[in-house]
């Protein structure tokens, strides 16, 4: 909850409440990911800054549960929003954006091939403090490289009997030379 704009709250009504908020707005469109092997809810992420004109979308307010951190159902939730907004809706740009100071966030935009594309200084002020901001993309150009990444990634036989895989994400992606 540090870097995110909202929370940290006093409890699940609390959360909830915001949550249902979140979800009444035009601008946000908010999945929950789900954890297939238990059945719960894990995570949530959103498309927001949603431009059609511009052809770009962003994909932000990723919070998972230690369930989904670094593990393959987050990573597929993740290729699966970037799936349907490149190929199903058709946007050109699809975006991540985080403050700058938040190093596991920038790492896993890096891990998802994005582009670093800069730091926009004194972005916003959030919970009284200065952000800066860190750009990411991937162009709809970039795609079918990262796409081939992600499902190679995903494929079962990259996992060997305890789970461990065995290429990781990061460098599927970094011979796409995103980064």
């Amino acid at each position: 909850m540090t870097y995110l704009p909202w929370g940290p709250y006093d409890g699940f009504d609390a959360y909830r409440t915001a949550l249902e908020a979140g979800l009444r707005r035009e601008d946000f469109i908010t999945y929950a990911v789900i954890d297939s092997a238990s059945g719960n809810a894990a995570g949530v992420a959103s498309y927001l800054n949603i431009n059609p004109a511009a052809g770009s979308i962003e994909v932000g307010g990723i919070a998972y549960a230690p369930a989904l951190q670094r593990k393959p159902a987050g990573t597929e939730a993740m290729y699966l929003m970037m799936r349907r907004a490149l190929e199903e809706l058709g946007y050109r740009r699809y975006e991540w954006k985080c403050n700058a100071l938040n190093a596991p966030s920038r790492a896993a935009a890096q891990r998802y091939g994005f582009r670093f594309e800069g730091i926009f200084h004194q972005a916003d002020v959030v919970k009284g403090r200065n952000r800066d901001t860190a750009w990411f993309s991937i162009t709809d150009r970039e795609w079918p490289g990262i796409k081939a990444a992600f499902e190679r990634w995903l494929d079962p036989g990259n996992f060997d009997g305890g789970g461990r895989q065995r290429v990781s994400l990061s460098a599927l992606t970094a011979r796409q030379g995103v980064y």
